[in-house]
């Protein structure tokens, strides 16, 4: 069922940041972790290896480690990293959003160089219980 222009409003928009390895999508990631710009904004790091997002910006940027798998930012932003199915991600976000623990202006959903963005762009069309908090935003390629 298609969502009414106010319902989409409501939403958490996401965005898909995607791009051939090196093209510079860690780059602006670490800067929108840690910029100052207001905005609560969830960083989803969809990752293969054993080493996600700087270890060292983390560990200089961390305000607090909520769960294993969900940081804190000291700008407010979350940074998660994406070893399973990003809809069970996904949901728990929703569920603390929900709840009220957890307050998000947006979400960045980082796929890696090796990725194909169109699978992930298609979990916003396809499961309903995402379809209820998040909302495709947009994709950015970085090249």
């Amino acid at each position: 069922m298609a969502a009414s222009a106010e319902d989409n409003e409501n939403l958490v928009p996401v965005t898909v940041l995607t791009g051939f390895l090196g093209s510079g999508k860690t780059t602006l990631l670490n800067h929108i972790l840690t910029a100052t710009h207001g905005k609560k904004i969830a960083v989803i790091e969809n990752e293969f290896g054993d080493v996600g997002i700087d270890d060292e910006l983390l560990q200089k940027n961390s305000k607090v480690q909520a769960d294993e798998e969900i940081i804190e930012m000291m700008n407010g932003c979350i940074c998660c990293t994406v070893r399973q199915d990003l809809i069970v991600v996904l949901k728990r976000i929703s569920e603390r959003v929900s709840s009220g623990k957890l307050n998000i202006d947006a979400v960045v959903i980082e796929t890696t160089g090796m990725a194909d963005p169109a699978p992930v762009a298609q979990t916003f069309f396809i499961d309903e219980s995402v379809q209820e908090c998040f909302r495709l935003d947009g994709i950015v390629t970085l090249v």
